[in-house]
């Protein structure tokens, strides 16, 4: 009998040397068996096919059941019963208050007063309740004022001026000389409650600042809480603590609770720089964890657009942490709908229990005295199901990968060096084989991409942003039968007269093959995210083993199917885990990514790749299966009445549901324009409500419910104007590049900004010194253009060197808290020696734009009127903006 990697061509309509059950449950078997009549070879064994149904059944129940497992597992918040050392229903109470008085932007009264004097007061009721025990508590209200310049959005300059910290310091009555430091937020975007992000963080540090104050034996080492009121200022506050507060010289790690969703789990998403001992005090010390180092990898990728303290901490500060954050239900995420009713208290508590057993147990550890010491290195950390973490060295995981890849690699070497030519066809028939695997990728690709180029066109992008099913009943049933189709075609023509079970196995070998290279690939890059690529080898080389006798002698039986998934079970499901969080925080930032980057071709994408990288040792079923015409015809089925769904438009993106929102965001600004030329005077002066979409649909939604809202008022970018000559809150212009502009009048703040020039001076080694005095509202945008030859050679932010240059364009971001003076800046400018005649006149053009966030200078008539006709499915933020344009 010839062995089972051999293959064995027979000539069309031969036999088939297989089993298969019929209803009745009787065997079919082949003709003669394998018997051709020549005495001198041995009949073949008959070996068993799955039957269509079987097979299609036994691969849904599966991946059903682990998609099951992964919801049941991120909806038990809390394991086991709280030990009652942190008490989430009083950490509620804090929660509710904190929003109780709504939006917090940086300089607001609710901001600056009353969130901080609330804040204030626990506080002091805590240090009145624990004087008299082990610890001493310390509260200082820090007022800072900096520049740091920062390569977020594209890059840009910050400035600001007397934002507020609240740091309290606990520690021993002896002292300390090493400190932890807990960070969280309680300022908020404009007309944002800000319940998760970041009250809900603010309202659980209080919680366990009472719970570690009150300890009976006395910490090792101090804690500082850090209460930042400027994180939505891009990561303000953080910077005036790390840099010019006292204690931040003894902060040896830190925490920081954030949040890019509403409520549900807090994960783990960075660590580091390197100090794995962070990560161990994590993995011992969590009662609920959630860890992910593939959340690490992608965020600092920079694929996801946003930031967080940890930033700070990190690079301005040069101390490691941990950044925790809320990731479930992004949709809601700065919005009105972030409010304090939707955070279950299960969700406060086991953020609770975590932070507090964690802080815990550093300030008990003599590594955090001597950090430095145990620096160097990363961790490999995943969680499985929230049930526990795995957590070693990179190093070691570097070893056991390639130990892994190394046991594969023996695998395949033993069927290639089989005697005789079996062992060269048998490499041949693999490369051939991994050629049709990689072939059919990339067919599978380019055809969903074709029908997500086909929703776009039909002006039905982003159906599934509310549906989040029709996207694999669309995308995923597509890529599905296309594989299916091109497997079973080339099972069929091209492999007309092999043997199903050896075609069963070569497949399977080439998925093996394909996951041992990118375990390879990952492990030589240094990636901790390599673990992924070892658990989908190692898992299914391991079953294979031990049911290759089963698969021998029966071939694919009911016993070996139901075994072979069991097998794959635990890496499938962790996988299918890191599946529902790229989805989980993709599929909301669609909804908030600008108008230019197409959400259909991401979404297809993703569905794409998701349906490859688990079909892969499905693709062993393909080959082992009697025929797939019922399976594809399931799965054209649906994607036919989803295709249909969509094209009539009952899949609508938007959602006004109580229950799970999934708002269209719309930003307005009522503004008033005003540009001056090179003599000062006014060269023109308009108004309007200037209108940016922050989705791929623009206001295709919007203009049947306001008819004057529409395309004919599409704005377009003016090149000799800095940033368009529109009061950009933050440099998104690559973003957002479709934005309408509806007439309006005129705009009267009652604090209107008052912008001079103070002294312009020409220095001795070329330049022109130009100084400037800013007094406006509490958040302002400074763009600087220098004309075609000119060029900024130094000024008063940052390290003193202008930076990121934005296609000739720099950004400065302004904020003040209460009480700020006069803002002066000034930079020096380099005149162009040959002045470009067709360009704007001088050498620089200048302009500030104000934003008015509260207050009465935040709304007008027209600005109620608009807003009273959007739809409820529609979440427009608003305010009130100046910009002011000046040539030099």
């Amino acid at each position: 009998m010839e062995s089972d990697t051999t293959f064995r061509r027979i000539k069309p309509f031969g036999t088939q040397n297989y089993v298969a059950q019929d209803n009745d449950g009787s065997r079919d078997r082949g003709v003669d068996n394998g018997y051709n009549g020549d005495p001198k070879r041995k009949p073949e064994v008959s070996l068993y096919l799955l039957r269509e149904g079987l097979a299609a059944s036994l691969v849904s129940v599966f991946i059903l059941v682990l998609w099951g497992l992964v919801h049941l597992s991120l909806q038990q918040l809390v394991i086991g019963k709280p030990s009652g050392d942190f008490n989430a229903v009083r950490a509620r109470q804090h929660l509710e208050k904190i929003t109780s008085v709504g939006p917090r932007p940086v300089g607001s009264h609710e901001n600056e007063v009353l969130t901080v004097g609330y804040l204030l007061e626990q506080i002091e009721n805590i240090r009145v309740e624990t004087a008299a025990g082990p610890h001493k508590l310390t509260v200082d209200v820090q007022r800072p004022t900096g520049t740091f310049s920062i390569d977020f959005l594209g890059g840009f300059t910050s400035f600001y001026d007397r934002v507020t910290n609240i740091a309290v310091r606990l520690e021993p009555k002896t002292g300390t000389q090493h400190l932890m430091l807990a960070n969280c937020h309680f300022d908020t975007v404009a007309n944002s409650p800000g319940a998760s992000d970041d009250a809900v963080s603010c309202a659980v540090m209080l919680e366990v600042l009472h719970s570690l104050a009150n300890q009976s034996s006395p910490l090792r080492h101090g804690v500082v809480f850090l209460f930042n009121g400027a994180e939505e200022n891009i990561l303000q506050a953080s910077h005036g603590f790390i840099t010019q507060h006292p204690w931040a010289k003894q902060v040896r790690a830190f925490i920081n609770l954030e949040a890019a969703g509403v409520g549900g789990k807090e994960v783990v998403f960075q660590t580091g720089p390197e100090n794995p001992w962070l990560v161990q005090a994590y993995v011992q010390a969590a009662k609920h964890p959630f860890a992910s180092v593939v959340g690490q990898e992608v965020f600092q990728s920079g694929i996801i657009p946003s930031d967080t303290d940890f930033r700070i901490y990190r690079d301005f500060g040069n101390i490691p942490g941990i950044d925790l954050a809320f990731i479930e239900n992004g949709f809601i995420y700065h919005t009105k709908y972030d409010t304090a009713d939707r955070i279950l208290t299960d969700s406060i508590q086991r953020a609770g229990d975590n932070i507090l057993a964690v802080l815990r147990y550093l300030v008990t550890s003599e590594k955090l005295a001597d950090s430095s010491e145990y620096r160097h290195g990363n961790m490999v950390f995943y969680d499985l199901l929230g049930v526990f973490v795995v957590a070693y060295p990179a190093r070691v995981g570097t070893i056991l990968n390639y130990i892994v890849a190394t046991a594969t690699f023996l695998y395949l070497a033993k069927k290639a060096s089989l005697p005789g030519n079996r062992g060269g066809r048998y490499v041949r028939e693999l490369a051939c084989a991994t050629g049709v695997v990689v072939l059919s990728w990339f067919v599978t690709l380019l055809s969903v991409l074709i029908v997500a180029l086909l929703v776009t066109l039909l002006g039905r992008s982003m159906f599934w942003y509310n549906h989040f099913y029709a996207s694999i009943c669309l995308y995923g049933a597509a890529a599905t039968g296309k594989m299916i189709l091109i497997h079973t075609l080339a099972k069929n023509l091209y492999y007309g007269g092999v043997r199903l079970v050896e075609l069963g196995d070569l497949y399977f070998d080439v998925s093996l093959l394909l996951w041992c290279c990118s375990l390879v690939l990952l492990t030589h890059q240094g990636l901790c995210s390599a673990y992924v690529p070892m658990l989908m080898v190692a898992f299914p080389l391991a079953t294979r083993l031990l049911l290759a006798r089963e698969f021998k002698n029966r071939g694919a039986s009911v016993k070996y199917s139901v075994l072979y998934l069991l097998g794959l079970a635990l890496p499938y499901v962790h996988f299918m885990f890191l599946i529902w969080v790229v989805f989980e925080i993709f599929t909301p930032i669609m909804g908030r990514s600008g108008t230019e980057i197409p959400p259909e071709v991401v979404m297809a994408t993703l569905v794409t790749l998701a349906t490859i990288f688990l079909s892969s040792f499905f693709l062993h079923f393909i080959y082992l299966a009697r025929s797939t015409k019922w399976i594809l015809a399931g799965l054209a089925s649906v994607f036919v009445v989803t295709f249909l769904m969509m094209s009539s438009g009952l899949l609508f993106p938007y959602s006004a549901s109580p229950d799970s929102p999934r708002p269209k965001r719309v930003f307005l600004q009522h503004t008033t324009r005003t540009f001056h030329n090179l003599q000062g005077q006014v060269e023109s002066r308009d108004s309007g409500l200037w209108i940016n979409s922050f989705d791929y649909t623009g206001i295709q939604h919007i203009t049947p419910h306001i008819p004057a809202i529409n395309d004919s008022i599409r704005t377009s970018c003016r090149e000799d104007r800095p940033f368009c000559g529109y009061p950009w809150f933050l440099p998104v212009k690559f973003l957002s590049k479709k934005n309408w502009y509806l007439p309006a009048p005129e705009v009267s703040p009652s604090s209107p900004v008052e912008f001079s020039l103070l002294s312009r001076e020409e220095t001795s080694w070329g330049t022109v010194k130009m100084t400037f005095s800013v007094k406006g509202p509490s958040h302002m945008s400074l763009y600087l253009m220098p004309h075609r030859g000119a060029g900024l050679s130094t000024w008063s932010f940052g390290d003193g060197t202008p930076q990121f240059d934005l296609s000739g364009e720099y950004f400065v971001f302004y904020s003040h808290g209460l009480d700020a003076p006069t803002w002066t800046f000034w930079f020096e400018i380099q005149p162009p020696r040959d002045p470009d005649p067709s360009g704007p006149e001088g050498m620089i053009s200048v302009a500030i734009s104000t934003h008015y966030f509260f207050g009465q200078d935040s709304r007008t008539a027209q600005l109620e009127e608009v807003l009273r006709r959007f739809p409820t499915w529609a979440f427009p933020s608003s305010w009130v903006s100046t910009y002011d344009m000046y040539r030099y």
